[in-house]
């Protein structure tokens, strides 16, 4: 039987079991991360983001730290309040490490300790304030708290960024009354908006009317003025015809005036024509419906002119 060559078979066990060894010593860490190593079971190194070698069976990862801010989220507390009222607070505190080194190395439980410690300084807080109060000064409460937490947790390589009252529950007939109290404030509240706002209503309908009578005064004046105007350009217009017409009219008359005279100068009429023209024109007159006529004294010579061409008309007659 041939023998079974051992040899390579060792060596490949070997050059394996080195190989695993070294990848087991690599170390990746992230970023916002800090590793803490020991060596021979004492801190010696911090390893921060990027590939770092640990030497086997010397040195081991004791902790992993993160260093972004952590939100811890606690139960409701129960506390008393100044005035003897039993509520429940339940809180939320945000802080970060600041030393990984302390954090690690001097509180074996932070998270329990920032507890207990928010638990006893709220406590202590609230036991000043009456429940008004502490239902009104949540931004007082946590500002000292904060500060309170901040300086304890300094030693502790943390810091306390922010520290929020989350819920402050009351008992039931507490909340039934406030409750109540809230109602009738808010139907108080209510009726004020509605008697300002039938005030406000009222006002602007005064308003509102009286600038309509002053927009329909206004529209009034000037339509009286425009009338008034219109009237008086009227009259002028009217005013102008007329003396246009009369002027023409005079123009008229001149003219006709005008022709008489020169037909009257053409024929050469004689005194007699002229006089028995005047009587043909007072015929015309005594044939209207006046009962009065005043005659000139020219025309009472005139008539006396006809009797006589009357009696001579006669004679001839006679004669004949």
């Amino acid at each position: 039987m041939s023998e079974i060559p051992y040899g390579p078979i060792i060596i490949g066990i070997i050059v394996l079991f080195v190989v695993l060894l070294l990848l087991s010593s690599i170390r990746i860490v992230r970023q916002s991360e800090v590793y803490l190593v020991e060596r021979l079971g004492k801190f010696h190194r911090k390893l921060e983001s990027g590939i770092h070698i640990v030497v086997p069976f010397i040195e081991r990862v004791a902790s992993k730290k993160t260093l972004r801010e952590t939100v811890v989220d606690f139960p409701p507390q129960s506390m008393i309040t100044k005035d003897n009222v039993s509520i429940q607070v339940d809180s939320v505190v945000f802080y970060q490490v600041t030393d990984v080194v302390r954090h690690e190395y001097e509180i074996a439980n932070p998270l329990s300790a920032i507890s207990n410690l928010t638990a006893t300084t709220l406590r202590n807080l609230i036991g000043e304030l009456d429940l008004d109060e502490t239902l009104t000064s949540r931004d007082t409460v946590n500002n000292k708290l904060r500060a309170i937490l901040d300086q304890a947790t300094d030693k502790w390589g943390m810091k306390v960024n922010r520290v929020e009252i989350r819920n402050i529950i009351p008992p039931i007939d507490i909340q039934n009354a406030m409750e109540r109290q809230m109602q009738a404030e808010r139907t108080r509240r209510e009726k004020v908006l509605n008697a300002q706002g039938e005030k406000e209503s009222k006002i602007l309908k005064a308003e509102g009317e009286k600038q309509s009578q002053i927009l329909e005064a206004e529209g009034q004046r000037l339509s009286q003025i425009e009338r008034a105007r219109g009237d008086k350009e009227s009259q002028v217009l009217r005013a102008e015809g007329e003396a246009e017409a009369i002027i023409k009219l005079a123009e008229a008359k001149a003219r006709g005036e005008q022709v008489v005279l020169d037909v009257w100068r053409a024929a050469s009429p004689t005194k007699e024509m002229v006089q028995l023209r005047s009587m043909e024109a007072l015929e015309k007159v005594a044939n209207g419906t006046a009962s009065k006529l005043v005659i000139p004294t020219d025309a009472t010579k005139l008539l006396g002119m006809v009797e006589s061409v009357k009696e001579v008309m006669r004679s001839d007659k006679t004669e004949q």
